[in-house]
């Protein structure tokens, strides 16, 4: 008997395994530095003696950096998927230390050379100059893009034609299959893109045994702000939120309940159409969730999963599907490829959320 409980023993937490590793995103040592990212808002893509490669997943985020007494004084910062206009700035002990601009060969890419405080502990803040000045801004939503990846440069190209947009809050489903295969297409296919894409994964990142997700791109579940903003992403990739992001997200609420909050998951908690199980598994797990997400005064709640789109309510709260990345459509809807541009303002809440198709 014992045997037989062994199995559903490991299936009673299956999301644990990338809760943790989400504790350790953004943190790494080699070639004579140790680094941590604040909040874990990059990935460490590579890391050796004078250089170093971040996969930005937030507008704004900072670096705890210190360099061993061997190291190089000068080291080469790369941030990929980066705010275009983000800069550099850097200090140690209250000290400004020295940043050179290098070249950028994508609006996303930044390179910059920073001189480092060999045994101090450099702060380096990659944002634009703007990010903590609260104000009204605009940025599309999408996901389930999956088996589409060859044509989901369509999509970049109609946002690319609307210059307002700040960034992409992507809901999972990056991928079919959540091979470094696919996320190394994914992210090629991003190049495309004038704008970043901050991303959460979906079930079909979790499909190939490896979940090579967190090397590529960060967090499941995470916090940022932006220009007065509150963003939450929830890794619901299993139909469930696991403890230890249930434990962050009640800090994240606590943080926003004052302000503009927008939260994002791939897997809705409850479903409102009844779709191709398209909600939590447990109902009393999704009760519980939307009840706190109320509490907590998010303003918005944005879904993938579902290949289609849907407005709805949570407890109150503003709710959207919106699954037009190009998996697979919903059999008659017409809906077809989409994205959503959505508009925020921290004195005003989230004035419009529209429908844009792409097909």
């Amino acid at each position: 008997m014992l045997l037989a409980l062994v199995p559903l023993a490991g299936c009673v937490r299956p999301a644990e395994g990338r809760a943790l590793t989400d504790l350790q995103v953004g943190q790494a040592a080699g070639g004579g530095l140790s680094v941590v990212v604040e909040e874990g808002l990059a990935a460490v893509r590579s890391l050796e003696p004078g250089g170093l490669t971040l996969w930005g997943n937030a507008p704004a985020f900072r670096v705890r950096a210190t360099a061993a007494a061997e190291a190089p004084e000068w080291w080469t910062l790369v941030v990929r998927n980066a705010m275009p206009d983000a800069v550099l700035t850097a200090e140690a002990g209250g000290e400004p230390l020295e940043v050179e601009d290098g070249p950028s060969v994508l609006p996303t890419v930044k390179t910059w050379r920073v001189r480092l405080v060999r045994g101090a502990e450099a702060r380096l803040t990659v944002a634009p100059p703007d990010w903590e000045t609260p104000r009204p801004f605009r940025f599309a939503a999408l996901a389930d893009v999956q088996e589409a990846l060859p044509r989901v440069g369509d999509i970049y190209a109609r946002m690319n034609e609307d210059t307002s947009l700040a960034f992409i809050f992507f809901s999972g489903d990056l991928t079919e299959q959540g091979s470094r295969e696919q996320l190394e297409e994914f992210q090629h296919r991003l190049e495309d893109s004038r704008i970043p894409l901050f991303a959460t994964l979906g079930n079909h990142e979790t499909f190939s045994g490896e979940v090579a997700y967190h090397e590529y791109f960060g967090r499941g579940s995470q916090h940022f702000t932006f220009q007065g903003i509150h963003f939450t992403q929830l890794d619901t990739g299993n139909g469930t939120v696991d403890p230890v992001a249930e434990e962050m997200l009640d800090g994240w609420l606590e943080q926003g309940r004052d302000g503009v909050h927008v939260v994002g998951m791939h897997i809705a908690p409850l479903d409102p159409v009844g779709l191709r199980n398209g909600s939590f598994s447990s109902r009393n797990e999704a009760a519980a969730l939307v009840g706190k997400l109320a509490r907590g005064g998010v303003d918005l709640t944005i879904y993938g999963h579902v290949h289609s789109y849907y407005a709805f309510s949570n407890a109150g709260i503003p709710a959207f599907i919106s699954g037009g990345g190009g998996a697979i459509p919903e059999r008659f809807d017409g809906v077809g490829r989409h994205y959503l541009t959505v508009d925020v303002d921290p004195s005003k809440g989230v004035p419009e959320v529209a429908v844009v198709r792409v097909d």
